[in-house]
């Protein structure tokens, strides 16, 4: 089973959303069939790759939001995410435009496929590959640490600690030469309809948005599962009271809430 989630780097729930979604799989009995992959996504494609003003003034300025909800935004969001075991510093977060972060993303899933790593597995969601691994120090480095995402330094760091080539990564952001797979990842999202992150998609077929309590993730799972893998009754035909054979029946002794038969 695949779990392809929409997320953006400089989105707070999406951080929060990945937490609650690792937990769900870390207890789910299929969690070694189930692959995730990453996927990009854009709050602001018009921000510049650096902007000079908090997140605060950003918000309030680019967003048209008065400051004092920002403000009121960013405490709330910060003690969710606390629950969550992150440690949110709003008045530290650099704001940066989020593409190149995606496209470093997009090189760590190329790592991934040409080492025949799935895209993540194991007993949660951070299951030691490349693509997650970057994802998550990405995510660490915006909202916990105040780091610019948008710097070529940070991106460089963030990437050579989870295993790639420093001179390979330049070369790719250089080259753009993982631009295209941005786009189409946003022009994906579009087209299923996605207007917010993070968005999960399970199997193609069950959507779930935002950032869900754990147990609706593991509904999600379970629901996903049972309809993958249905399980099929094997027996005997039943006969019927007249000799006739009922197909769909079983002649096995059962018991049940009013007794056994």
């Amino acid at each position: 089973m695949n779990v392809d989630i929409w997320s953006d780097i400089a989105c707070p729930w999406c951080f929060i959303g990945k937490r609650r979604f690792e937990k769900a799989l870390s207890e789910f009995p299929h969690r070694d069939r189930v692959s995730v992959t990453w996927h990009s996504y854009q709050l602001d494609p018009t921000l510049p790759d650096h902007y000079d003003g908090t997140e605060l003034e950003y918000l309030s300025q680019r967003k048209g939001m008065p400051a004092e909800r920002v403000a009121q935004m960013f405490d709330h969001v910060t003690q969710v995410a606390a629950g969550e075991g992150l440690a949110y510093d709003f008045g530290r977060v650099a704001v940066a435009n989020s593409f190149s972060a995606h496209e470093l993303l997009h090189l760590a899933k190329a790592k991934d496929a040409a080492g025949g790593t799935d895209a993540s597995r194991g007993t949660d969601a951070r299951g030691g590959t490349t693509a997650d691994a970057v994802k998550e120090a990405l995510l660490s480095a915006h909202f916990e640490h105040g780091e610019d995402i948008g710097a070529r330094d940070v991106l460089v760091r963030i990437g050579t600690e989870a295993g790639l080539d420093a001179d390979e990564i330049n070369a790719a952001l250089d080259a753009g030469t993982y631009r295209d797979s941005v786009r189409a990842d946003i022009a994906q999202a579009q087209a299923i309809g996605i207007q917010g992150v993070p968005f999960f998609v399970l199997d193609n077929k069950y959507g779930v948005s935002g950032a869900q309590p754990a147990e609706l993730f593991t509904q999600a799972l379970e629901t996903a599962w049972r309809e993958a893998h249905p399980l099929v009754m094997v027996g005997q035909p039943a006969a019927g009271a007249d000799g006739s054979v009922d197909p769909d029946g079983l002649n096995g002794e059962v018991c049940g809430p009013e007794g056994c038969v």
